[in-house]
């Protein structure tokens, strides 16, 4: 797996919660060459499935995110646009930043912002509230109102470019370095005989409401569950107990939202395979898609497997490659030790 070509591709496209589509058809693209069937749901998450050719095969479902955090217009004043939150947006990041507007063909944006000049000491020790902040596409009020409809989406400008030798910085890697490691788990697994049917799901709608992903583990019935996401990583600012080394290994998540017996599984095939791994303890929910999924229907046995990832939910967020690589072995390591009696766990 390329991990650099992918996630360039992936990150430089728009797709906040609820408007997917441009990601989600990409990731349909580059599941095809890998999976038996790719279909879209009802709510614009993508599936691949790679079937086992047993008949009544148990369903594993590795699961996700395609989704970015974003911004959506709810008006203008004098051509400047007022937006709102889609997801968990950090008014911090905000001022100065260039976004891209969601229109055909996409408007280019910045978020207006007072130069020091103009501040007084203690402003310039606050972060404004997005209610006082405004998006400036150098539109006059007509212009603007005829260009850029309310309810107009909007995320981040930007893509995922190298960061040194070993990390990857961008946009959106949350949660698309998830959806890449699958893609190299679909690789790795390509000639190996399997014992379960396997759906690999790009779901929409995370950062919200995790609806992609709830309507698509009610339609796909699966038995087995492990959702891949980002966690913090390691900063100098962070606390070293609250955060996980990149370079480290992926994180496995132990706590109710996680099936001992896969966490327990996971752990055993990372200490089997001389593979490095670290534990995050979660003590209720996840964070993740794997806190709905693990209550779909009459319940998923789950597991959670995190990548650790700096600077969580902005324009620049880090992972490296490593961890990226060593998630995809141990997942496909997992998925390869799974046996016919594993209906439930």
């Amino acid at each position: 797996m390329n991990y650099e070509q992918t996630l360039s591709r992936l990150c430089t496209l728009s797709g906040p919660s609820g408007f997917e589509e441009s990601v989600a058809k990409a990731a349909a693209e580059l599941l095809r060459p890998l999976a038996d069937e790719v279909y879209t749901t009802r709510l614009g998450s993508v599936v691949g499935v790679r079937r086992c050719g047993r008949e009544n095969a148990p369903r594993l479902l590795l699961d996700a995110h395609l989704d970015e955090i974003g911004l959506i217009v709810t008006g203008r004043e004098e051509g400047f646009l007022r937006f709102a939150p889609l997801g968990g947006v950090d008014p911090r990041m905000l001022p100065d930043r260039e976004v891209v507007l969601l229109t055909e063909p996409p408007v280019h944006g910045v978020v207006a912002c007072l130069p020091p000049h103009v501040q007084t000491a203690e402003d310039m020790d606050k972060s404004l509230p997005i209610k006082d902040l405004y998006i400036d596409v150098g539109l006059s009020q007509e212009a603007a109102k005829q260009r850029i409809p309310v309810g107009t989406p909007a995320t981040y400008r930007g893509g995922c470019a190298p960061l040194g030798e070993e990390l990857l910085c961008g946009k959106a890697l949350d949660d698309r370095a998830g959806f890449a490691v699958l893609l190299d788990v679909l690789e790795r697994l390509q000639g190996k005989e399997l014992s379960v049917d396997l759906y690999v799901l790009g779901s929409t709608q995370e950062e919200t409401h995790s609806t992609g992903a709830v309507t698509a583990a009610y339609e796909i019935t699966p038995n087995l569950c492990v959702a891949v996401d980002v966690t913090h990583g390691d900063s100098p600012d962070a606390s070293k107990h609250e955060t996980f080394k990149l370079g480290g290994g992926p994180v496995i998540g132990v706590g109710p939202n996680c099936a001992r017996s896969l966490s327990g599984r996971l752990k055993e095939l990372a200490e089997e395979g001389d593979m490095p791994v670290q534990i995050e303890v979660m003590s209720g929910s996840s964070g993740t898609n794997a806190w709905p999924i693990q209550v779909s229907r009459e319940g998923v046995a789950t597991a959670v497997l995190s990548i650790p990832e700096r600077y969580m939910h902005t324009p620049l967020e880090v992972v490296s490659k490593k961890d990226l690589e060593a998630t995809a072995q141990l997942l496909a390591a997992f998925v390869e030790s799974l046996g016919e009696e594993e209906e439930t766990c």
